[in-house]
């Protein structure tokens, strides 16, 4: 099973903060742990939302609209895709992220193409979805 741990922003995230030498090597280590335990798939920080766009859509065209954006809550900062054997997994792993007081990460279960009914997605582009997936996102190793 595939979890996003999602890293919501903050004052400081949206100021361009960048860490401290310290808790920049807290990640490194907490992320050598998620490579060894060969859950990995994918992380990385995001830059301010000054820094990126929206797009809305409304018949068929899209609008951009520039950052900032105004609600810091709804924003992320950062991201890990874990692939671990269950939800409870992945809450302990996120349990030992290495955050201060009042950082906020939120789980989402990714979908697989097994979670949608075949009469919106067929078996036949289910497999192909799921070899690709195993081609391509393999966890991060060592």
């Amino acid at each position: 099973m595939r979890f996003m741990l999602i890293v919501k922003a903050n004052e400081d995230s949206e100021a361009g903060v960048m860490p401290t030498k310290e808790a920049m090597d807290a990640m490194n280590r907490f992320n050598e742990e998620l490579i060894k335990a060969g859950i990995m798939l994918a992380a990385d920080g995001l830059h301010p939302s000054s820094n990126g766009a929206r797009l809305t859509f409304k018949g068929g065209k899209a609008t951009v609209t520039d950052g900032p954006f105004a609600e810091t809550k709804e924003l992320i900062a950062g991201f890990w895709v874990l692939d671990v054997s269950s939800r409870e997994e992945a809450l302990e792993w996120a349990g030992r992220a290495p955050f201060e007081d009042g950082a906020v990460l939120e789980l989402r279960k990714v979908f697989e193409a097994s979670d949608f009914p075949a009469e919106i997605l067929n078996p036949e582009d289910a497999a192909k979805e799921q070899a690709w997936r195993d081609e391509h996102q393999k966890p991060i190793t060592g």
